[in-house]
């Protein structure tokens, strides 16, 4: 009763009263995820165009490279000819944050600033325009509700620094009338924080079950462990990082339900999600356009082509970078921006009927968990907002773990590092880890990539043989 009201009276006369079109944007998505892959492409292509000329009319830093590469909006007649614009890093970002901002948008109250740092360590300044955030939200809205989560259900989180809590009293309010979560904070696992969580998930019943993969994996060993099999959402969707075959396994198995993988990320928010077949993943194409760069081994040394994910039919799935160009956020406009993932594209219609296109894999995205030296267990993921975020000065940071009681900081600073800097990270990993860790900063000038392309924040050289240990 209390999921039906909250679905069609609470949460619609709230975005009413906020004068939120997420339910408006919800509907539509609804309904146009069936159309078919060539009505995708054609409103991808008008999306496009319309970013790019905008982008060119109000962001310095497109018109100044665009013009240095001699290309243009209107050159852009098929969403192939995207592949002639210059690619967006993340180094370009830290280093043009300013000039990436859109003139139209300079001074405007609608306007959202999330700070991130994914799983790479890189923090990055993102500006948001409202607008955007709705269309972005309820995309995700209808993703989620593809593993057989409705929205107005109770939702428990295995995830860390609960976002409410950073807005006091009004947060704690909503969260507990409204969002109606329970979390079990990911900073910090014992044994005992999960019983306590698993008898929370008995007495409110979620209706979908969320959170990293590896933190999913690790509560569904804890239940197998203590032979509960009580608990039963209507959906699972794991994301953060990859959901591996051996994780899956024992978290369908404990649940009773399929896992839905979810990929996405800080930037631009969903990228692609699982539908319930479990297929693939599909691209949210109605708010992210996705290429993949492909490497051609077989064409000489060096070669490579760019091809975009629209769903065309392929004789074989192409592997290489992935790049975003972001269709529904003109605050900052991201195109063609490297997340650092390395994807492949999929030329298989999925059997849903969807008309969206998809991703067959998303790899060199994980993040370990650290063990402390008092035995909790903290994600890697939830690491990131603390230490890549809270240092001054760091332009980018990896912890290794190399014993219980050993971190290795490594960390590339810019200018604004200081010995207060230095004192921060001693203090967070006291405060992190528990005092008996001890710690090493290195100050490098590059932190290597992993073989797929990925800067991993997260190295635990203890976690690994003990999380693959737990379902044993």
């Amino acid at each position: 009763m209390l999921d039906t009201l909250n679905r069609h009276l609470v949460l619609p006369l709230l975005a009413a009263k906020r004068r939120s079109k997420v339910f408006h944007y919800l509907r539509e998505l609804e309904r146009t995820q069936y159309e078919s892959p060539e009505s995708v492409r054609a409103r991808q292509l008008r999306l496009l165009q319309a970013q790019l000329r905008h982008a060119f009319a109000t962001v310095p830093y497109y018109r100044r490279t665009w013009a240095a590469a001699g290309v243009h909006p209107e050159d852009v007649k098929t969403l192939d000819d995207l592949r002639h614009f210059p690619v967006l890093t993340k180094a370009d970002i830290r280093a043009h944050t300013a000039e990436l901002h859109s003139k139209a948008y300079q001074g405007s109250e609608k306007v959202r600033t999330k700070t991130t740092s994914g799983s790479t360590g890189v923090p990055l300044a993102i500006r948001l325009d409202e607008p955007g955030a709705q269309w972005k939200t309820a995309c995700t809205i209808r993703a989620d509700q593809w593993s057989g989560y409705r929205l107005g259900q109770r939702v428990a989180k295995v995830w860390g620094n609960p976002e409410y809590r950073h807005f006091g009293l009004r947060g704690r309010l909503m969260n507990a009338v409204v969002d109606r979560a329970v979390y079990l904070d990911t900073i910090g696992l014992t044994e005992g924080r999960i019983k306590e969580f698993v008898a929370r998930l008995r007495r409110h019943r979620p209706g979908l079950l969320f959170g990293h993969a590896h933190s999913l994996y690790l509560l569904a060993c804890a239940l197998k462990k203590a032979n509960i099999d009580d608990i039963r959402p209507n959906g699972i969707v794991s994301t953060a990082m990859p959901l591996h075959d051996y994780q899956r396994t024992v978290i369908e198995a404990v649940f009773g339900v399929p896992a839905t993988n979810r990929y996405g990320c800080e930037e631009v928010s969903l990228i692609a999600c699982q539908c319930e077949k479990s297929a693939g993943l599909h691209v949210a194409a109605e708010s992210v356009f996705a290429e993949v760069q492909a490497s051609r081994p077989s064409d000489g040394a060096g070669s490579s082509e760019t091809r975009p994910i629209t769903g065309a039919a392929r004789q074989e799935p192409l592997a290489g970078p992935l790049l975003l160009t972001d269709l529904s956020n003109f605050a900052m406009p991201l195109i063609r921006y490297k997340v650092g993932d390395v994807v492949t594209m999929s030329g298989r219609p999925c059997s849903c009927g969807r008309g969206l296109p998809t991703i067959e894999t998303v790899e060199g995205r994980d993040a370990d968990y650290v063990v402390t030296p008092a035995g909790a267990l903290i994600s890697g993921i939830s690491l990131t907002e603390n230490f890549a975020v809270l240092i001054p000065g760091a332009a980018q940071v990896q912890l290794i773990q190399e014993t219980v009681t050993h971190l290795r900081v490594r960390m590339v600073t810019d200018d604004r590092f200081t010995d207060a800097s230095r004192a921060r990270v001693a203090r967070l990993v006291t405060d992190t880890f528990g005092p008996t860790m001890r710690h090493d900063l290195e100050l490098v000038d590059a932190i290597p990539q992993e073989p797929s392309g990925k800067y991993r924040f997260c190295v635990s050289k203890v976690a690994a043989e003990y999380m693959r240990g737990l379902s044993a």
